[in-house]
């Protein structure tokens, strides 16, 4: 799985601490692997969402992406549940 980064996830990621920064790389790695591994608990959005896909990092911060196609996503927020307000 091909991973591309929007420019708010990068400034974002920016903003996150270094070990937050560390638990986000480990799960993207999990990701490349395998995208609906249980650990993620990846799960599809509704409403002003729709067609948008969310993964947990940890019990509180989520990484929002869509699928590009069948064999690249594009990562487009990461925080709290706040990303989708």
């Amino acid at each position: 799985m091909k991973i591309l980064y929007s420019s708010h996830f990068e400034r974002r990621m920016k903003r996150i601490d270094a070990g937050l920064a560390e638990v986000v790389d480990e799960r993207a790695g999990i990701f490349q692997k395998d995208c609906f591994t249980k650990v993620l608990k990846t799960h599809k959005l509704h409403g002003k969402f729709k067609g948008h896909w969310a993964f947990s990092i940890t019990t509180k911060f989520r990484i929002m992406f869509i699928f590009l196609d069948s064999d690249s996503v594009l990562f487009e927020d990461v925080g709290d549940h706040s990303i989708y307000d």
